[in-house]
């Protein structure tokens, strides 16, 4: 079973930074790219960004380029989204995914909120 335990949302002042964190097994967390996304009120779930093991990763929204930035440590065998210079537009749940590739994911934490104030 893949589970996926997230940490770290708030609320922040525009301008502020927050890091997300993400922590799966040691099975999951080599087996599955890990992946962060967040959903905004009415719309849709937006994918941010995917990481391996290994180091590969992309970035999906171009709103977060050069903010926001993924990593990973493998000592614990957790994925971390490191949010910076923050705005509200960027207040949503945050969800950790898992899935085979950086660009497919089945497997969900349960979010955690990040509130940005202007």
């Amino acid at each position: 079973q893949v589970q996926l335990v997230e940490s770290g949302g708030g609320l922040v002042q525009a301008g502020g930074s927050l890091r997300l964190s993400c922590t799966a097994s040691v099975r999951t967390y080599r087996t599955y790219a890990m992946g962060w996304f967040r959903e905004a009120p009415r719309k849709e779930r937006q994918f941010v960004g995917g990481i391996t093991w290994n180091g590969d990763r992309t970035y999906g929204a171009d709103s977060v380029e050069g903010r926001f930035t993924i990593s990973t440590d493998n000592t614990k065998n957790s994925v971390y989204l490191q949010m910076n210079s923050l705005q509200p537009d960027d207040t949503a749940v945050y969800y950790c995914a898992a899935g085979p590739s950086l660009t497919q994911y089945n497997y969900w934490g349960q979010g955690t909120r990040v509130t940005v104030s202007s």
